[in-house]
């Protein structure tokens, strides 16, 4: 898994309330299992049109948020059915780090498993960043995992709350199998007395 420690990116406002994951990445693009692939159609009723064409006046289509890497969003973000193919989705397309006051909980924990960092906000800091990103590529957000801080382009700064154990995955780049083949000197040492013990199994 890609590390997450700082990031500093055109942050995209989505002032949507219950963006759930239908909405993220629709149930047309559930077919596949592999990870990649899959920003083509996130958002993908919102980005196009019946005829298949960008539509112009979706935020993640203007020039100014073109190599977005970062969401403002609304309340509620990734409510709904309980798909991976969500964090997936907003991955492959360059996403890495999703700001809201709330996340539906299997959402979030999906997010620290595929490498994206979500942040819970207050709503008055919410309504800042939610400014900022108005600003389109004029105005980039730093996001610093270590410090815990959204710095915006005025030089102000707030500060997030992240439970340590998932910071650390984070910024170690550890999914499920990564933290296991940290132990991976313990599991041999037990391997090797099982088999001492256990020859004939």
């Amino acid at each position: 898994m890609r590390k997450f420690d700082r990031l500093t990116g055109i942050a995209a406002p989505m002032p949507i309330v219950n963006i759930d994951t239908d909405m993220i990445i629709p149930k047309d693009y559930l077919k596949t299992i592999e990870r990649t692939g899959l920003g083509k159609g996130l958002f993908a009723e919102l980005r196009y049109r019946e005829d298949g064409t960008p539509n112009p006046d979706f935020v993640l289509n203007r020039p100014s948020y073109k190599g977005a890497e970062i969401l403002v969003a609304g309340d509620n973000f990734g409510c709904g059915s309980s798909r991976e193919h969500a964090p997936w989705a907003l991955l492959d397309f360059g996403i890495r780090c999703v700001i809201s006051t709330s996340f539906a909980d299997i959402f979030y924990n999906n997010c620290f498993k595929n490498g994206i960092l979500p942040v819970r906000v207050t709503p008055e800091q919410l309504e800042l960043l939610m400014d900022d990103a108005s600003r389109g590529s004029n105005a980039r957000l730093t996001v610093d995992l270590e410090s815990q801080t959204i710095s915006g382009p005025d030089g102000g700064s707030i500060s997030f709350d992240i439970d340590p154990f998932r910071k650390h995955c984070l910024i170690n780049g550890l999914d499920d199998i990564g933290l296991t083949l940290e132990k991976g000197a313990a599991i041999d040492a037990f391997e090797a007395r099982s088999a001492e013990s256990r020859p004939w199994a």
